[in-house]
């Protein structure tokens, strides 16, 4: 169902081991099934170990950078696929493309950023790809009581809902945005079923 999934995650393997080994199981779980990964295209920190493991497993990697990160973000050579872009904003447009579901592990501003762009859009209806938050030791807890004392004051409500999944385990990822995916596919069916009339 799912044949590609976006990860997005920090240039860095932040302070905590847990982050890395999440990352290395969602690459070596993402390759077993013969899910691909679409990322940023850096061999640095979480991202290339999510990479690497997805590669070592046999899997599929996509990567998008854009030229002037190529140097910093120490560009992953070994991937399949690896296009260069000349921007951020064609980076994203192209992950976003290439991807049937989108996965947050911990990561800096740009993982942040990159994860709200996602919900913000499905926020909008401009999209129905399921977007999921791998809150490794909690990680993404204070994001999570953001969009709390978000709701709690108004600024999210009905029509205006975020949806995301939340995982605190590498291994129900997959599971996870599997289910939500046929959830989808069900609602759009029965939103486009012809309606009878009496």
């Amino acid at each position: 169902m799912i044949k590609n999934i976006c990860v997005y995650c920090g240039s860095s393997k932040g302070r905590d081991p847990r982050f890395e080994a999440a990352a290395s199981e969602l690459g070596r779980d993402m390759a077993a099934a013969g899910v691909g990964l679409v990322y940023g295209g850096g061999n640095n920190g979480l991202m290339g170990v999510v990479a690497r493991a997805t590669l070592e497993g046999g899997g599929r990697v996509r990567g998008v950078i854009p030229e002037f990160l190529k140097q910093r973000e120490s560009m992953l050579d070994g991937a399949q696929e690896l296009v260069v872009v000349p921007d951020m904003h064609t980076r994203k447009r192209m992950m976003f493309e290439a991807a049937d579901a989108f996965v947050a592990l911990p990561g800096g501003v740009g993982t942040l950023e990159e994860l709200v762009e996602q919900l913000t859009w499905a926020q909008l209806g401009r999209h129905g790809k399921p977007v999921l938050i791998l809150d490794v030791a909690g990680f993404w807890r204070p994001l999570l009581s953001l969009f709390a004392h978000m709701r709690d004051f108004g600024f999210i409500h009905g029509d205006l809902e975020i949806r995301y999944l939340v995982a605190e385990r590498a291994t129900d990822v997959l599971p996870m945005l599997e289910a939500a995916h046929t959830r989808e596919l069900a609602r759009r069916h029965s939103d486009s079923a012809p309606i009878e009339r009496l």
